[in-house]
């Protein structure tokens, strides 16, 4: 019986890891470029990026979800438009629920590493005469690197977020679960399974991310030991 329900269960680990890859991949690129809108001088474009940080990290992910799944059939032009095709799929709002808020977080962290950039080194890079532009295409790749670790995190909490996904009819490792217990009434053995999966995936990425901290920070260690 144990071997069955997992065998279910894990029917919904391609769902949920395509999810992640996905939605993370498109935020990643999202996020560099509202980092670059918050550290330019404009001051209408930061105050709708950081109205889109506040909706986003202000909500919950769960209203989210129900926003873009639900939301858009209430408005007749859309339903009539071919933008429709993609709103009513399922998997395409979760995506973009999980694109759209992991942006947020990931956003607010690489503009914190931004803002943690010494000051010297803006200063170099006007001294060499760069305008902000050019100085942030030098700068962000630096402070990526030191939002790693808080970074890897985020990562983390995207996958576990995919939990959500089964809400809004979709098969993922919940989505699975959920409808096992449908028909089991199994609820220990079949959600611990469910749990147990989560935690191997995230075990085994947390290791991996780990590894790739560990090199991708290894300029800041000889001025560690040397201190």
């Amino acid at each position: 019986m144990f071997q069955d329900y997992f065998h279910t269960i894990a029917q919904g680990i391609p769902t949920s890891l395509g999810l992640t890859a996905v939605s993370l991949c498109a935020a990643f690129l999202l996020a560099l470029l509202l980092t670059f809108g918050l550290s330019m001088d404009n001051r209408w474009l930061k105050r709708l990026i950081n109205l889109y940080l506040t909706l986003f990290t202000g909500t919950p992910l769960l209203v989210q979800f129900f926003l873009i799944y639900s939301g858009p059939g209430q408005f007749q032009w859309l339903v009539q438009s071919p933008l429709w095709s993609l709103f009513s799929n399922a998997w395409f709002c979760a995506a973009l629920t999980l694109t759209l808020n992991s942006a947020a977080y990931s956003t607010q962290l690489f503009h914190g590493a931004v803002k943690a950039i010494p000051k010297g080194q803006w200063e170099s890079c006007a001294a060499l005469g760069l305008s902000r532009l050019q100085t942030l295409k030098i700068l962000i790749p630096y402070a990526l690197k030191r939002a790693l670790p808080s970074y890897s995190n985020e990562i983390i909490l995207v996958f576990k977020g995919t939990s959500l996904v089964s809400i809004i009819t979709i098969l993922d490792i919940m989505g699975y679960a959920r409808q096992l217990y449908g028909t089991e009434y199994d609820a220990i053995t079949i959600y611990s399974i469910a749990g147990a999966i989560y935690l191997l995936i995230t075990g085994i990425a947390t290791l991996l991310l780990r590894r790739l901290e560990h090199k991708v920070l290894a300029f800041e260690r000889p001025a560690e030991q040397t201190a």
